[in-house]
């Protein structure tokens, strides 16, 4: 099935080179005078990503130290880690992966080179869509000008109003990309559901104008974390609910992870999200999944269409069940 055909989109979000462990991980092992993060080949073996470079020798710093596994295995070029990355998202049922370099250097022309060796390594190993991410439009660009679109149609992550980045509209029809729109402002991030709408009713003008089509459009209201405010879980679902209302025919995700920053066993908080953003009217997850695999969501969602009057004879559930 084609994404839009799919009872969920489900978006993985774990390429992403700002992404750290902790070194009391059960997954960092020490051995021979080396430190590494170890992580399961292609054949159930365990291999290892040898970190032993940047990992601190002072105990004192190891206590705050955060592991870069992600951009450590892209410097070192660890196709074996990366393929891990990969297969292990699309394993758990992804059908679009995210890549998002932007930590790996502060020089844009570098992160420019990363995207550019980055996303043809992994179009080597699945034909999943890859979702170009970044806060800088040029990076985007640098990872659509090598992306074979005979592999699969790519996705931006993501135009909003802020100056530099429509262009990136445009783009989506050359290179028959997946657009992703995000409710950010001008200058600054929506403080409540209206400015949030408000805003993406302003993306969706500039989509019309561009004439991209409606299933083609993925709009993310952005989800702040609740640890930093109470009101910011409301805040998304009231958007979330006016935006179907608005749009029926679009796509509406979010950073659905993003929410549960900051605090203790974070899937819980994430489960809980996730099934309010799905009856307040996402189709799409942008998730871990391997942290809160999306079997679940699909059956939740297919349960409840039928419970709540959205699936007539119960015909969609019916067939998922004899598939």
């Amino acid at each position: 099935m084609g994404a839009s055909e799919k009872i969920l989109d489900i978006i993985g979000e774990n390429f992403n080179s700002t992404r750290r462990l902790k070194p009391s991980s059960p997954r960092v092992v020490r051995s021979d005078g080396k430190i590494g993060v170890s992580f399961p080949g292609p054949d159930g073996g365990t291999q290892v990503l040898d970190i032993t470079s940047i990992f601190p020798k002072d105990p004192a710093e190891v206590r705050k130290y955060q592991i870069p596994h992600i951009a450590h295995a892209l410097r070192t070029k660890n196709t074996d880690y990366i393929a891990w990355l990969i297969r292990s998202q699309v394993q758990a049922g992804v059908n679009i992966i995210d890549l998002c370099v932007d930590e790996i250097s502060v020089d844009p022309n570098e992160r420019h080179q990363w995207m550019r060796w980055l996303v043809p390594v992994v179009q080597s190993m699945t034909d999943t869509t890859l979702s170009i991410d970044s806060s800088d439009p040029d990076t985007i660009i640098a990872g659509l000008e090598v992306y074979d679109v005979a592999t699969s149609r790519p996705a931006i992550n993501s135009v909003n109003l802020e100056d530099g980045r429509q262009v990136l509209i445009g783009l989506a029809k050359k290179y028959n990309a997946l657009l992703f729109g995000n409710a950010s402002g001008r200058d600054n991030m929506p403080q409540d559901a209206a400015q949030r709408v408000e805003n993406l009713g302003q993306i969706m003008e500039l989509m019309d104008a561009a004439d991209v089509p409606m299933g083609d459009r993925y709009l993310d209201p952005l989800a702040f974390p609740v640890g930093a405010g109470s009101e910011y879980g409301n805040h998304y679902l009231d958007a979330v609910r006016e935006i179907r209302a608005r749009y029926p025919e679009v796509h509406i995700f979010g950073g659905h992870s993003n929410t549960s920053f900051g605090l203790p066993d974070r899937k819980v908080i994430n489960n809980a999200f996730i099934i309010l953003s799905i009856l307040a009217g996402c189709d799409t997850l942008m998730i871990d999944p391997i942290m809160n695999p999306p079997i679940q969501y699909v059956e939740f969602r297919l349960a409840a269409d039928v419970l709540l009057g959205k699936d007539d004879f119960a015909m969609r559930y019916i067939a998922y069940s004899r598939r």
